[in-house]
């Protein structure tokens, strides 16, 4: 019921996931990442600890196909499954089980990953695969919405679609983006609404915030004013 892109940004080194879905909150379990170490999404009969321990052992400098074989060897609901995940050196790994409805299947290629279940058909995939590759100029970000637009045109989930969301992880351990749309008839018209606000209104300030690298940022206490 879900179609999702995983991947890594070689030129910024961001990682990122975008999905989309006929339920709610697709942002909520599905989409993982961490910065500097990789992103994940699971679905189907999702487990999110297949995301969460698939990060931690990127971190621990597994690759992307390795943490996958660890985790579904060790997973006894893998045949529900649906997962994909990216690290950042290039390497991207998928699963489909023969549970998850049809058409259900994933692609996989340098960088990143897609999957989906209860799709149109493989033309969804490949419609998101198409518009990734062709957007490899732009910003991750935009690239992951381009992705989940195109998926939606082709089709995407056969039960329609109710919430997307995207989530790009920089150089911090907060997101650089993070847009979820949990309740919408038009989900991916509402995202791209809201990737719109966001970049006017909103990423500035992120980009001031502190960082670990300078803890006070780059706000100015006396002029900038406004604060949450």
């Amino acid at each position: 019921m879900t179609f999702s892109i995983c991947a890594h940004c070689p030129r910024t080194g961001q990682v990122g996931v975008g999905a989309m879905t006929a339920m709610l909150g697709v942002g909520k379990l599905v989409s993982h990442a961490q910065s500097r170490v990789g992103a994940a999404a699971s679905q189907a009969f999702m487990n999110p600890y297949l995301a969460i321990d698939g990060l931690a052992l990127l971190e621990k400098d597994m690759t992307a196909e390795q943490a996958l074989e660890q985790l579904i060897a060790m997973d006894p609901g893998r045949a529900g499954r649906q997962f994909g995940i990216v690290d950042t050196k290039g390497n991207a790994a998928a699963w489909t089980g023969d549970m998850p409805q049809d058409w259900k299947g994933h692609r996989t290629g340098k960088s990143w990953t897609v999957q989906g279940n209860r799709l149109a058909g493989p033309e969804v995939l490949d419609a998101m695969v198409e518009t990734f590759e062709q957007s490899e100029n732009d910003e991750l970000v935009e690239r992951l919405l381009k992705a989940l637009e195109a998926g939606e045109s082709a089709g995407g989930d056969t039960k329609g679609h109710l919430s997307s969301a995207i989530l790009v992880m920089d150089t911090e351990a907060y997101p650089l983006w993070e847009m979820r749309i949990d309740h919408d008839d038009d989900p991916a018209g509402a995202i791209r609404k809201l990737y719109d606000d966001f970049r006017e209104n909103l990423l500035w300030q992120i980009k001031k915030m502190p960082t670990r690298a300078n803890p006070t940022g780059a706000f100015d206490f006396e002029d900038d004013i406004e604060c949450t």
